[in-house]
This record gives C-alpha cells, sequence and structure tokens, in this order.
C-alpha cells in the first residue's frame, strides 16, 4: 500500500499541464479544484484501464505522435483560455464543465498517458488491488490538498488569482510547444 501511496505522489505531485489547470480552478473556488481535480483522477481511472486491457497491443512508437499532437492542441486550447481572460476576469465554469475540461486534459496529456504506459503498467502486474488502492489514495489526497492550499493563498492576496491563471496557462502553452515539438520530432 506504501509502495501505492508513493507510486501515486509520483503521478500527481510534479509540477505540469493538470496541477496548472487545478491551481488556476482552486485560485478561483475550492471547490472548483476539487471538481477538477476529480476530473484529472476520472481520466488517471480511464487511462490505467485501456492501458491495462490494451497495453500489449499499443505500438507505442506510431501513437507516441499523435498522443503528442491531441495534447499539444487541448493545453494550447486550454491555456490559451487561460490568458485570453485570466481567472478573475471572467465568471467560472459550472462543475459539470469544470470536470469535464479536466477530463479531456488527462486522458489528452502525453505525461499522463507515458506515465500509464511505463510506472502504471509495471504497477498493475506487481501489486494488483493494494497498490491500485494506494495509487488512487495519494491521488484523493492531492486534489483536495492542493486546491486546499492554492484557494488559501489566493484569499489571503487577491492579485494571486490572476497571477495563477497567467502562470498556469503560461505553463499549458509552453507544455503545448513542448509536445507539439515531439509531435513533429517523434
Amino acid at each position: 500500500m506504501l509502495f501505492g501511496l508513493l507510486l501515486g505522489f509520483s503521478l500527481v505531485v510534479p509540477p505540469g499541464p493538470m496541477n496548472a489547470w487545478i491551481a488556476a480552478a482552486a485560485a478561483r473556488s475550492f471547490r472548483a479544484g476539487v471538481v477538477t481535480g476529480l476530473g484529472a483522477m476520472t481520466a488517471d481511472a480511464i487511462l490505467g484501464t485501456v492501458v491495462y486491457v490494451l497495453e500489449r497491443a499499443v505500438d507505442l512508437h506510431v501513437a507516441l505522435r499523435g498522443i503528442y499532437a491531441v495534447g499539444a492542441a487541448v493545453m494550447a486550447y486550454l491555456g490559451a483560455r487561460l490568458l485570453r481572460a485570466p481567472i478573475g476576469a471572467r465568471a467560472a465554469p459550472g462543475e459539470t464543465v469544470a470536470f469535464a475540461r479536466a477530463l479531456l486534459l488527462g486522458i489528452s496529456n502525453p505525461f499522463q498517458i507515458v506515465w500509464w504506459l511505463t510506472a502504471g503498467v509495471a504497477f498493475a502486474y506487481l501489486g494488483g488491488i493494494v497498490l491500485l488502492l494506494g495509487l488512487f489514495g495519494a491521488i484523493a489526497v492531492w486534489i483536495v490538498v492542493f486546491p486546499w492550499a492554492v484557494h488559501a493563498g489566493a484569499r489571503q492576496r487577491p492579485n494571486l488569482e490572476r497571477l495563477v491563471g497567467v502562470v498556469s496557462g503560461a505553463i499549458l502553452i509552453g507544455f503545448a510547444a513542448y509536445f507539439a515539438a515531439l509531435a513533429v520530432l517523434a
């Protein structure tokens, strides 16, 4: 179980597109951050299931170009939305929309896909359900603690909400450019 928790934190803690998206939502409201995190967690459940079932049937090298291209497009779109209208400048999307956007980002995020194709497959064969419970336990902790911390900071410093939106948008655009380059070079 402890190994599953460590594996889960290895997926969710590193800075990246999903944490930028969760931070942008959490700066607006704690609940929006958690709902966004639930969308990301659902994406992990879907990716884990798909990778486990199709792991031997997919030629990863051939699929990588498409994974990178789709991930780059989704990240560019979401990043541009954040940069065009930073969080404080427009009404927050409803919870269903926040969940759906995080789910879309999660299932198209090359980092999450490749993590599941590597570490995710390895853990599935090593420990089964015990590691799976630890993994999703870590994700559940992160999608509550991280939004809480971001939102608490944004409440104490009102300008932080706008800054988090702009920085998160820039991070998404940066990752979009990186994945677009990989799509061409892969």
